[in-house]
C-alpha cells in the first residue's frame, strides 16, 4: 500500500514537470548486498532513480562525509540516504547531510522540526516510521525502547508520546533491564540483543519489534510466548518508507523551486545632515550576510556561490528553474549629455530601487556595471552610487569585487600571447615539424577546433592520416599578416604610456619586433563578449569568432582558428555568473560585466538583467543603467543590447542636472577637480532655459524608439526652488511622460518616492518599442542614421582607411551587424567643446573596427583613445589603508 501510494504520487509530480528524474543516493559502508538490493527493488517498484556509493567497509566518518558533501553538491540528486554501520553514525556525518536532501530526517535539523511538532518542515525517520505503521492503539501502553539512543531513539520517543503510550528508555546493560522487560506491553529493539539478555525476561503476549540496523538479513527467534508477528516486518517497511520519504522530499524540492514571493528585510537609513562622505556611509551601514539575502529574494542554496559575507556569485542555472515565471518591468537609466563630474545616473539607479523596494514595497532590482580601476584611481572615482544611494560596502565594489576584470584580463592577454607565438612558430620552423605540433596538438585537445579549421579551409576530411602535404601545409599555417593584427593586450589601470609600445625586442624572439599598444581591460572584447552572452555555450561560440586579424590572403583569423577558444572559456568560467550585493538600504543589486562606453556598449550584463527579471516577480522592476549620455549608451542599449538579450524597456529615465543643463546654456567650462564657477552656484534661470535644448534633444532621442519617458531631475543644495521647477516644466512640455525632482543623495530612497511613483505609472503606458535600424542596412547607411537622427549631423564623412574597412567586413560577411559608434560623450557632436545642441556638423569616421564576437561594428568618430591617462592629481592621492584596522581611506 505504502510503495502503491508513492508510485502515483510520483507519477503525478512527473506528468506535471516532463523532465523530472528523481535521483536518491544512498551511501552503503557494508557488505549486506539484501539491502542493497532491496532498495533497488522499491526504488524500481516506485519510480526513482537510485545511485548506490558503495564504500569499503570500516571506512572512516572522513571518507563517508567527504562522500556526502560531494554529493550535496551535486545538483542531479535530490534525496540522500545513508546506510552504514551502527558506530558510524555520529552527529558530525548525520548532520553533513543538507537538510533538504536528507531522506532518511536524521539530521539535527529535521529532528529539530520534529520534536517541535512541525509536522510540515520535517520527515519523519522511515525506521521510526515503519515501527508507528506496525503499532495501534497505543494511548496508556507501556513501551519500552532498549538500545535505541540518537537520532532514532529521540525521534521514535517524539511519535510514541504523540500517540499517549508511556515510555521508558534504558540500554541493554541497565540493571532494571529484566524488570521492564516484564511489564513492557511493546519492547523495540534499537540495536541486536545481546545473547546474555534471555527471551524468558519478556512478558508474554507482548509485542517485539527489531530495528537493528541488519534489518533484513538478521534472524529472530524470540519463543512462540510472545506476539512475533512483527518481527523482521521493519527492515523491508522502512525501506518503502524511506522511497515514501523520498517522494515528499521530491514534492519539497518541486515546490521550493516555484517563484517565492519575497520575505525582504530592508535596512533602515538615518541620514545626517551635512552628508558624510560616500565611504563614511556606506561604512556606517551594517550590511545583511549575502547569504540571508539571497534567501530573502528566493535564491535556493545551490543557486549562489559565497565570496565573503557581502557578495556572492548567483548561477545560471536559475533561469532554468524559473523559465516559465514571466518577467518583470525593465527600466532604463539614460542621461543628457554630462559635464566630466558625471550627472548622477548610478545614484538615481540605486535611489530608484531604494525608493521602489523599500518605501513603495514593490520588488525591484538594479543591475549595474563593475567599475574599472582605471577611472577609480584615475579621475572619476568609483561607481557604487553616492550618498544615501550606493552600493554596500562601497570599498568592495570598487575593488577587484569577484575577480571578473582579472578574469578578462588574463583572457585576453593569453590571446595575445597565442598570436605572437604562433606567428614566431610558423616563422621558424619547416612545414614539416610545425604541422606534427599542430596536428598532435590540435587533434588530441582541438578536436572540433582542427574540423571547423578543416572545413574553413575547404577541405572536408576528419581523418588526420589522410591529409595530404599540402592540405597539412594548410591546416598548419595561419600565416597571419602581423600588419593586421587588431589584437592588442590590456591592463586595468590608465597608463598612458602603453598607448603605444614596441614588442619582441628579446633575443629569444628572433628578430620578429612589432609596434603594438594596450588598451584598458575593460575596453577588450572580452569585457563586451561578457556583457551580451545568454548562456556559457554562446559566450564560447562568440570568443570564437573573435576575429584578431587577417592572413596575407585578406581573410579573417578567429580565436578559434588559434585553438585557444576552450582555454578562453575556462578563464570565463566564474566571470559569467552576476555578482549579487545590496544598497544601504538592503534591496538586491546585481553587478556584472563593465564595457567601455565608448568603443563598446556601455551597459551591464544580457544575463543579469534576464536573471533579475525573473526574481522581482510580474510585478516587480529591474532598473538598469546606460553608460554616458542618451545619444550613446541608450542608442547603443536598444540598437545592441536590446537585439542580443529579447528584452524591450517598458520606461527610460532620463537624469539631468541643473549644473548640466546650465553648462548647455552657455556656462563656464567645468573641470573635474577645479572649483565650481559662480554661475552653477547662484540662480540664473536664463542659463538653465539655454541649456534645456539639450534635455529636449535628449528626449526626443527616447521618443525616436517608442519607449516612455521619465525625467529624473538630480536635485543638488545649490540649484533654487526656481530653477528646478522650470526644468521640471519644460520637460513635461517637450515630450517627457513626468519630470520628477530627486533627492535620493541626501534622503535615501524616500527622497525617490515621486520618482518611483512616476516610473511605476510609466511602465504601465503603452509602449511601442522599434529599433533605429535594420541589420539589412549596409554598414555606412546605418552609420548615417545614427549620426543624424540621434546626433543631428548634416552628414558623415569616412577616411579612405574607414572606407577601405567597411569593404573589407563588407566582403568577409560581416555587413548585418550592429553599429556601436566611438564618439565623446560630452558633446552630441563630435567635439567636446560643443555643448547644448550642434546641428549643421558633418561627422569624420576616422575608421572603422570590428567586434565580430561580441557582434557589432565600431566606427571611430574622430579621435577616441582606448587608453585613459592618469590626471595632474589622480584619486589615488587620497586613497591609503589604515595599517591597525585594514579600512580603506579615501575611496569615493
Amino acid at each position: 500500500k505504502i510503495t502503491e501510494n508513492a508510485k502515483k504520487s510520483l507519477a503525478s509530480l512527473k506528468r506535471q514537470n516532463p523532465q523530472l528524474e528523481p535521483t536518491l543516493a544512498i551511501i552503503q559502508a557494508h557488505n549486506d548486498h539484501l539491502i542493497q538490493e532491496a532498495n533497488k527493488n522499491f526504488a524500481k517498484e516506485v519510480g526513482l532513480r537510485i545511485i548506490h556509493i558503495c564504500l569499503p567497509e570500516g571506512s572512516s566518518k572522513d571518507e563517508i562525509v567527504n562522500e556526502i558533501l560531494r554529493l550535496n553538491e551535486d545538483p542531479n540528486v535530490q534525496g540522500l540516504a545513508l546506510d552504514l554501520p551502527e558506530s558510524s553514525y555520529s552527529s558530525n556525518v548525520l548532520n553533513a547531510v543538507k537538510p533538504e536532501k536528507d531522506v532518511d530526517g536524521l539530521s539535527s535539523v529535521n529532528l529539530g522540526h520534529l520534536l517541535r511538532d512541525d509536522v510540515y518542515d520535517c520527515l519523519v525517520p522511515p525506521t521510526v516510521c515503519a515501527v508507528m505503521e506496525l503499532l495501534e492503539n497505543l494511548g496508556g501502553k507501556t513501551v519500552l525502547l532498549v538500545g535505541a539512543g540518537g537520532a532514532v531513539g529521540a525521534a521514535l520517543q517524539s511519535m510514541l508520546q504523540r500517540e499517549g503510550a508511556v515510555i521508558v528508555s534504558c540500554p541493554w546493560k541497565a540493571p532494571q533491564l529484566q524488570n521492564e522487560l516484564r511489564h513492557a506491553d511493546v519492547v523495540v529493539f534499537g540495536s541486536m540483543k545481546p545473547d546474555d539478555v534471555p527471551v524468558s525476561w519478556i512478558k508474554p503476549g507482548s509485542t517485539i519489534i527489531s530495528c537493528s540496523r541488519d534489518l533484513l538479513s538478521e534472524k529472530h527467534n524470540y519463543g512462540q510466548q510472545n506476539n512475533s508477528a512483527a518481527e523482521n516486518a521493519v527492515g523491508s517497511l522502512a525501506i518503502a518508507m524511506r522511497m515514501q520519504n523520498m517522494v515528499k522530499t521530491m514534492e519539497r524540492w518541486i515546490q521550493a523551486r516555484q517563484y517565492r514571493k519575497w520575505n525582504l528585510h530592508c535596512l533602515k537609513l538615518q541620514p545626517l545632515s551635512p552628508v558624510p562622505s560616500d565611504i563614511e556611509i556606506s561604512r556606517a551601514q551594517s550590511p545583511k550576510a549575502v547569504d540571508v539575502l539571497a534567501k530573502e529574494i528566493g535564491l535556493l542554496t545551490d543557486e549562489f556561490e559565497i565570496y565573503g559575507q557581502t557578495k556572492a556569485k548567483v548561477r545560471l542555472s536559475l533561469l532554468e528553474r524559473l523559465k516559465d515565471q514571466p518577467d518583470g518591468k525593465y527600466v532604463l537609466v539614460a542621461g543628457i549629455t554630462p559635464t566630466p563630474l558625471g550627472e548622477g545616473k548610478s545614484t538615481v539607479t540605486v535611489g530608484l530601487v531604494q525608493a521602489l523596494t523599500a518605501h513603495l514595497k514593490i520588488n525591484s532590482f538594479a543591475c549595474l556595471r563593475q567599475p574599472s580601476q582605471g577611472p577609480t584611481f584615475g579621475v572619476k572615482g568609483g561607481a557604487a552610487g553616492g550618498g544615501y544611494a550606493q552600493v554596500i560596502p562601497m570599498e568592495e565594489f570598487n575593488l577587484h569585487l569577484t575577480g571578473d576584470i582579472h578574469a578578462i584580463t588574463a583572457a585576453n592577454n593569453l590571446l595575445a600571447a597565442a598570436i605572437d607565438a604562433r606567428i614566431l612558430h610558423e616563422n621558424t620552423q619547416s612545414d614539416k615539424s610545425l604541422s606534427q605540433i599542430v596536428l598532435s596538438e590540435f587533434w588530441s585537445v582541438f578536436v572540433l577546433s582542427s574540423f571547423t579549421l578543416l572545413q574553413k579551409l575547404g577541405i572536408n576530411k576528419t581523418d588526420p592520416e589522410t591529409l595530404t602535404e599540402e592540405e597539412i601545409s594548410k591546416f598548419a599555417r595561419l600565416d597571419i599578416d602581423p600588419s593586421t593584427i587588431t589584437w592588442r593586450r590590456v591592463v586595468d589601470t590608465n597608463d598612458r604610456f602603453l598607448r603605444k609600445i614596441t614588442i619582441g625586442q628579446a633575443n629569444t624572439e628572433k628578430g620578429f619586433v612589432r609596434q603594438a599598444q594596450f588598451d584598458i581591460a575593460v575596453a577588450s572584447e572580452i569585457m563586451a563578449i561578457l556583457a551580451l552572452t545568454t548562456s556559457p555555450q554562446d559566450m564560447k561560440e562568440r570568443l570564437g569568432k573573435m576575429v584578431v586579424a587577417n592572413d596575407k590572403k585578406g581573410e579573417p583569423v578567429t580565436a578559434e582558428d588559434l585553438g585557444v577558444t576552450g582555454a578562453l572559456a575556462v578563464l570565463m568560467k566564474d566571470a559569467i555568473k552576476p555578482t549579487l550585493m545590496q544598497t544601504l538600504e538592503g534591496t538586491p543589486v546585481f553587478v556584472h560585466a563593465g564595457p567601455f562606453a565608448n568603443i563598446a556598449h556601455g551597459n551591464s550584463s544580457v544575463l543579469a538583467d534576464k536573471i533579475a527579471l525573473k526574481l522581482v516577480g510580474e510585478k516587480g522592476f529591474v532598473v538598469t543603467e546606460a553608460g554616458f549620455g542618451a545619444d550613446i549608451g541608450m542608442e547603443k542599449f536598444f540598437n545592441i543590447k536590446c537585439r542580443a538579450s529579447g528584452l524591450f524597456p517598458s520606461v527610460v529615465v532620463l537624469v539631468a542636472t541643473v549644473r548640466a543643463l546650465k553648462m548647455h546654456g552657455g556656462g563656464p567650462n567645468v573641470t573635474a577637480g577645479a572649483p565650481l564657477k559662480k554661475e552653477y552656484t547662484e540662480e540664473n534661470l536664463q542659463l538653465v532655459a539655454d541649456g534645456c535644448c539639450n534635455l529636449q534633444k535628449q528626449i526626443q532621442i527616447t521618443q525616436l524608439f517608442g519607449v516612455p519617458v521619465v525625467v529624473a531631475l538630480n536635485v543638488f543644495k545649490t540649484d533654487s526652488p526656481a530653477e528646478v521647477d522650470l526644468v521640471c516644466k519644460i520637460a513635461k512640455q517637450s515630450g517627457a511622460f513626468d519630470a520628477v525632482p530627486c533627492n535620493h543623495w541626501s534622503a535615501g530612497g524616500r527622497g525617490a518616492v515621486k520618482l518611483a511613483q512616476a516610473v511605476e505609472k510609466a511602465a504601465n503606458q503603452k509602449n511601442s518599442f522599434k529599433y533605429l535600424y535594420s541589420l539589412e542596412l549596409p554598414i555606412v547607411e546605418k552609420i548615417r542614421i545614427i549620426a543624424q537622427k540621434v546626433y543631428g549631423a548634416q552628414d558623415i564623412e569616412l577616411s579612405p582607411v574607414a572606407q577601405s574597412q567597411v569593404d573589407r567586413y563588407t566582403r568577409q560577411g560581416f555587413g548585418n551587424l550592429p553599429i556601436c559608434m566611438a564618439k565623446t560623450h560630452l558633446s552630441l557632436s563630435h567635439q567636446p567643446e560643443r555643448k547644448g545642441v550642434p546641428t549643421g556638423f558633418i561627422l569624420p569616421i576616422s575608421d572603422v573596427r570590428a567586434s565580430i564576437g561580441a557582434g557589432f561594428i565600431y566606427p571611430l568618430v574622430g579621435t577616441m583613445s582606448t587608453m585613459p591617462g592618469l590626471p595632474t592629481r589622480p584619486c589615488f592621492y587620497d586613497i591609503d589603508l589604515d595599517p591597525v584596522t585594514e579600512q580603506v581611506k579615501g575611496l569615493f
